[in-house]
């Protein structure tokens, strides 16, 4: 689904009557740009209760999972979509839908029925955008009620020219919904209280995948960053799925609430929780240096690995090497990068010493995180 075919309007209700329309803008503002507030007064003495409307849907989502529930002047407030009759898409499912494609940037869903009108009555027009910039991809679609009125725009529109450009046309192939996992059936509208319990507080990380072409930790940075602090970003383009660690567990659920579903450069993602490592589930309270363990100690982040069953010492004295003779008790050489296994330096006395100056661990890595099809990464 295409970002304008999305809802951007949030109900606002249970205000407390000295609210404003520059307070509740001031609030969601916070949140992502909005586009306007209209505030509703109930003259029988109920409270008041407005809608805000946004300009990206990411944004209404993202205000719609942070605010349901907060205080606005003293009182808790309910937030949810803004359902009128308007916002109710129409069913073209049996009409006759051409494909238009080679379309100049300059030409706009006006143009396209302006030049497809003469062939009948049309349904349904569109030229379909990028998320991300709102220009034009260079294609829509235009839906016919008449099956022969579709024939006919498809052979006398080929090849025309339309904007400086010559478009082409055909029938529209519409593909069939590809079957939903157990993880969508159950997930895509459960509420934040369901998704924050399905699993413990120290997973602060989240799966998001299906964003073929165009994932980058900036596209990832400025999608999550409305949900909270983001601690570290994981991407892997080729995959096309990444991980995203926020600062606290209910930041995370809010992300996963807000952005499953959603298009992000043109792609449905799906957004779940990272794998969960026995050192999360028992907690950060049981290593030494407490949140900085998770850097430092044996926890495993996204993409780090660490030897199996091994204490690994914290600090280290430089060139000793891990089990070496004369090593210090909170000794280990080197901090391993993300995504590469720990490494002992020795101190390369002798022989022995020099060619061991690099040695990887002995235990084989294990992976932190797996995708939903149980792949290491």
């Amino acid at each position: 689904m295409m970002d304008d075919e999305q809802p951007k309007t949030l109900y606002v209700g249970n205000l407390s009557r000295d609210v404003t329309e520059p307070l509740i803008l001031q609030v969601f503002t916070q949140i992502g740009p909005c586009k306007s507030c209209k505030m509703i007064f109930d003259t029988a003495g109920n409270d008041p209760y407005c809608f805000v409307e946004f300009y990206e849907h990411r944004h209404a989502a993202a205000s719609l999972s942070a605010m349901n529930g907060r205080k606005i002047m003293g009182k808790e407030v309910k937030v949810n979509w803004a359902t009128t009759p308007s916002s109710q898409k129409k069913d073209t499912s049996s009409h006759f839908h051409v494909f238009v494609g080679d379309l100049s940037p300059e030409i706009t869903t006006d143009d396209v029925k302006a030049a497809f009108g003469p062939f009948g009555r049309i349904s349904d027009a569109r030229v379909v955008k990028d998320i991300a910039t709102g220009k034009s991809k260079g294609y829509g679609f235009v839906s016919f009620f008449n099956k022969w009125d579709a024939e006919n725009a498809i052979q006398q529109m080929g090849g025309q020219w339309l904007g400086g450009r010559q478009i082409r046309t055909n029938w529209a192939t519409r593909k069939p919904p590809a079957p939903k996992t157990t993880y969508e059936t159950n997930t895509k509208h459960l509420a934040f209280d369901e998704v924050v319990n399905q699993s413990s507080p120290s997973n602060c990380t989240v799966y998001c995948g299906g964003v073929s072409t165009g994932l980058t930790e900036q596209l990832m940075r400025q999608t999550f960053t409305p949900f909270g602090q983001i601690m570290e970003i994981r991407v892997f383009p080729d995959k096309g799925y990444s991980f995203v660690r926020f600062n606290s567990h209910e930041g995370a659920a809010h992300a996963i609430v807000s952005v499953n579903g959603t298009s992000i450069e043109g792609h449905m993602v799906k957004c779940y929780w990272g794998k969960e490592t026995p050192d999360m589930i028992m907690g950060f309270a049981a290593q030494p240096y407490g949140q900085y363990a998770q850097w430092y100690g044996n926890t495993q982040q996204i993409g780090q690995y660490v030897p199996n069953g091994w204490q690994v010492p914290t600090y280290g004295v430089y060139g000793q090497a891990w089990n070496q003779q004369g090593f210090h008790v909170l000794g280990w050489a080197s901090q391993g990068q993300l995504g590469s296994s720990p490494v002992a330096c020795s101190s390369g006395q002798g022989k022995e010493g020099a060619k061991d100056v690099l040695q990887p661990s002995p235990s084989p890595p294990y992976p932190a995180y797996e995708d939903k099809d149980k792949k290491r990464i």
